[in-house]
């Protein structure tokens, strides 16, 4: 068996079978299985992964981990290769796999690859952006990471450039069966995929960007939840990498400002908006900013607390805790 896909499910709606859809599309000559593990849905989604073809591991929502689910999933495959998608993250055309495998065999040392999301038609300008630009830094061709011992000096002593090289998207995916064998996923709530990156490249592994392996990947949340989901990514960011974004209120203020700033000059720009909906979409910059690095003050704050006080800010500030709760 050439892969396995893993795709971790809940509640996956219409969009997760439009996901099903086009992985059966793939034109491919790799043979691969397909293997979904439902955390609780309360919808169809267990019925329609069967009908496509998946076979399904039911476990109970408290039981879900972002890490040990993927390893539950990939220890109950037989793929020399394991894609982990999510169930929101759609194939963009049927060479998604092909793209992915053919990258993941150029080099013997690569452990990992991870592909380029693109916003849905629907995505608000500020997720639009991001997807845009983050992705852009990688290129638009397969290439190869590696910490050299050039490029050593800079990982360890500079955080943008080792959140860069050690960037991974487990929204799409994949993994060398054999290298995750030695070195699988951490049992953690948040960003065990980038976990798992820095793992392999301090190790003496790679890891490749495949742009082809692309999916549309975007999420409209009401606004006021992003300071939730904010809270869990800063808390994984400072875990992973020790990076604190917001210290103290001035780097706030112009952390704040700055973005709202480079986002409006997008929104600017966009021809598809109406002058009525420009202005609508600043404010919604200006307030989801100020989300953003208030939920960075917090989430570092986190980590000085005890366990008790650690439970609270999480039963009252944690997305992921508020999901697996359902």
């Amino acid at each position: 068996m050439d892969a396995s896909i893993i795709i971790p499910v809940k509640n996956g709606g219409e969009v997760f079978v439009n996901v099903l859809d086009r992985i059966q599309a793939q034109k491919t000559t790799y043979e691969y299985e397909l293997i979904c593990v439902d955390s609780g849905s309360t919808d169809n989604s267990v019925e329609v992964a069967k009908q496509h073809g998946a076979k399904v591991y039911e476990i109970l929502p408290e039981e879900f981990g972002h890490g040990k689910t993927r390893n539950y999933g990939a220890s109950l495959g037989s793929g020399e290769f394991i894609i982990f998608l999510t169930q929101d993250a759609t194939p963009v055309d049927e060479h998604w796999l092909e793209s992915f495998l053919d990258a993941m065999k150029l080099d013997d040392r690569i452990a990992g690859g991870f592909g380029k999301h693109l916003p849905y038609p629907d995505c608000n300008p500020a997720d639009r952006q991001m997807l845009y630009n983050h992705f852009a830094r990688y290129g638009e061709e397969n290439f190869i990471h590696e910490l050299t011992e050039e490029k050593r000096e800079q990982y360890f002593n500079d955080d943008s450039y080792r959140q860069y090289l050690s960037f991974f998207s487990d929204n799409c995916s994949c993994l060398r069966r054999s290298v995750w064998e030695k070195i699988p996923y951490d049992d953690t709530d948040f960003s065990e995929d980038q976990i798992w990156a820095r793992k392999i490249l301090e190790a003496g592994y790679k890891k490749v960007y495949v742009p082809k392996a692309c999916v549309y990947h975007s999420h409209n949340y009401p606004l006021f939840t992003y300071k939730k989901r904010y809270y869990d990514e800063f808390k994984a960011i400072y875990r992973v990498q020790n990076v604190n974004f917001c210290p103290n209120l001035l780097t706030f203020i112009r952390r704040v400002l700055g973005d709202t700033k480079y986002q409006c000059g997008y929104v600017k720009h966009c021809e598809d908006y109406s002058g009525t909906e420009k202005i609508k979409w600043y404010f919604y910059c200006l307030v989801r900013n100020m989300l953003r690095y208030s939920s960075a003050h917090q989430a570092v704050k986190y980590f000085s607390l005890n366990d008790e006080q650690k439970k609270k800010m999480d039963e009252r500030y944690s997305q992921q805790l508020e999901q697996i709760k359902g």
